[in-house]
């Protein structure tokens, strides 16, 4: 057996990560423009990036280059060793991880690049390996973005010896133009971060356009849905400075004269007129939603008189309202029970008299409990997702009339989760925070759901032993969840998916006995597992293999034995 490569030794062989780093570069136009900058903004010479990030964290840049193909373990070292250890440390702190590795979720930066895209006058620059800013770009793209990604190429060599963050430093003065951006964000993905490509070291701002550089690197930001969190609190963040300083620009118009209170986490824009319904008969108003949609919004939602964080994962987006003075309250209103809760924290937040708080409850609540009588929905249920409004979900179907045995969440537990976590508790539901695939995989094994709600996975091992499936972020999270509009919004595509378990019984029956997992495909034999190979190749890569590829070893030995898929 050859022994196992050492993080130099690969830093050794590694050469080049793409061909685009070939591309001639300059940094004469940059320059020009560093020397021209407004006092107070340090301008970084060639050769200067490496020693000016030494002597500001107290220890020099990794001397070599950590690829993609490091585990996260050396990823975080390598990061640590360039200077990165007070951003990992922020971050272990604000998204703490569960016992496994990491929840499900996509690419973490997703989230943050989607939170730029969606800004007007916001530009987006990502710093990585050229496969990465790919697949994130096509992601983004296939979501509905329709923004240019800006992207610098870089090479070992530009990497180790601080060029590349000088050539970040050019792209960030030439896209710095006030008549077409407000902000100008840079990315930092696994790679450059292990590396301490130190964005804090850029100009914060050039004429006039505000630079925000975050990292965000997978061995970090647990979540996609975190992510967002990493981008809205650093923009925030810096909105809030900048209020303290003095006047700041207004929104474009002026809403209403009532308080308002701002909503935390991304909605439809159904949502927020909904929630202002609710809030109307409290005197108070709805606010910007957080993250906001334009640079000025983020004043208007610092000038609130209280916070719903309607998602509760937003960690340091609810510590920068901290250090405005302004409450931040859990939960939503779904449901009869949880918009009862929710005007009432809502009310008690903003010293509402009770009297009004009475009066908003009797406005509402029975119109929410006829149409949660009217639209029932009967038939055990799972539920999983990473979008971080699973909870509330789960809320909705347990008030509907579904037997819901178990809710499983990528997120973090927050204190803005447990109004969430107790009333499903008391019902009888398991809450999993940070759920891995076994968990929910094992919950649907156990408690043999009629209709399994989750991730793409979840729901194709549920079709493959014939229980109906639905994914949760686009079948479920894209409806309407509050109020009035929210209460009947799941009985009918829940039913209408509990009611085909025939027709997947039709199709079980149709295939049985073509081959699934490692028996699938047409052969002159039925192929016969190989549990003892199985296992001696499992123990060989024993130090690569985490807990997913362990489990899905033991669901492919199950699959050839029983006939079952493989997820």
């Amino acid at each position: 057996m050859s022994k196992r490569a050492t993080p130099t030794d690969r830093a050794a062989s590694e050469v080049i990560y793409d061909t685009a780093a070939a591309v001639p570069l300059t940094n004469d136009a940059a320059e020009a423009v560093a020397s021209e900058a407004p006092v107070g903004q340090a301008s970084v010479g060639k050769g200067d990036a490496v020693a000016a990030a030494g002597a500001r964290t107290g220890t020099p840049l990794a001397e070599g280059a950590v690829g993609c193909h490091a585990g996260p373990e050396e990823l975080r070292e390598a990061a640590a060793a360039a200077g990165k250890s007070e951003t990992l440390e922020r971050y272990a702190a604000d998204y703490p991880v569960g016992p496994h590795d990491k929840p499900q979720s996509m690419c973490p930066a997703f989230g943050s690049l989607r939170v730029g895209l969606r800004m007007r006058r916001t530009a987006t620059v990502l710093s990585g390996s050229a496969c990465c800013v790919y697949g994130l770009t096509f992601t983004s793209h296939f979501y509905g973005a329709r923004r240019s990604v800006g992207y610098v190429p870089f090479d070992s060599e530009t990497l180790v010896t601080g060029k590349l963050f000088e050539d970040i430093r050019e792209a960030v003065f030439k896209l710095a133009d006030p008549a077409v951006y407000d902000a100008v964000v840079v990315t930092n993905l696994c790679v450059p971060t292990a590396s301490g490509v130190p964005l804090q070291m850029l100009p914060k701002e050039i004429n006039g356009v505000r630079i925000i550089g975050i990292d965000v690197p997978g061995f970090g930001v647990p979540t996609h849905a975190e992510a967002k969190d990493v981008l809205a609190g650093a923009m925030l963040n810096y909105a809030r400075r900048e209020a303290e300083q003095g006047p700041v620009q207004a929104p474009k118009q002026r809403r209403t004269d009532r308080p308002t209170v701002a909503l935390l986490g991304e909605m439809f824009p159904a949502d927020p007129v909904g929630l202002g319904m609710l809030l109307e008969p409290l005197g108070l108003a709805a606010g910007p939603v957080v993250p906001t949609r334009e640079w000025r919004e983020l004043y208007a939602a610092l000038d609130c008189a209280a916070v719903a964080a309607i998602h509760p994962f937003y960690t340091a987006v609810a510590r920068e309202f901290d250090a405005a003075g302004r409450k931040v309250v859990g939960s939503a209103p779904v449901g009869r029970d949880g918009t009862a809760a929710w005007l009432e924290a809502i009310g008690a937040a903003c010293n509402v008299e009770q009297t009004k708080i009475e009066a908003a409850k009797n406005a509402v609540l029975p119109a929410i409990s006829a149409a949660l009588a009217k639209l029932p929905i009967t038939g055990r249920i799972t539920l999983s997702g990473y979008e971080g409004s699973e909870l509330l979900v789960g809320r909705l179907l347990v008030e509907s009339g579904a037997d819901l045995r178990y809710v499983g969440t990528a997120c973090p537990r927050t204190r803005w989760s447990d109004p969430d976590r107790e009333w499903l508790e008391a019902k009888g539901v398991q809450i999993q925070y940070r759920a891995s695939l076994e968990q929910d995989l094992g919950a649907f094994q156990e408690y043999r759901p009629d209709l399994a709600i989750g991730t793409t996975p979840v729901v194709q091992k549920a079709k493959e032993v014939g229980t109906p499936g639905l994914y949760f972020t686009n079948l479920i999270s894209a409806r309407p969840l509050f109020g009035p509009a929210g209460a009947g919004s799941l009985a009918q595509v829940v039913n209408a998916a509990i009611a085909g378990k025939a027709r997947f019984d039709r199709m079980r029956d149709f295939f049985e006995g073509v081959g699934a997992g490692d028996t699938a495909g047409i052969w002159q034999e039925q192929p016969k597992g190989r549990p003892d190979a199985r296992k001696a190749f499992s123990g060989v890569a024993g130090t690569e293999t985490n807990g997913k590829d362990r489990a899905r070893d033991a669901l492919a030995q199950e699959s050839v034995v029983t006939g079952e898929g493989v997820v």
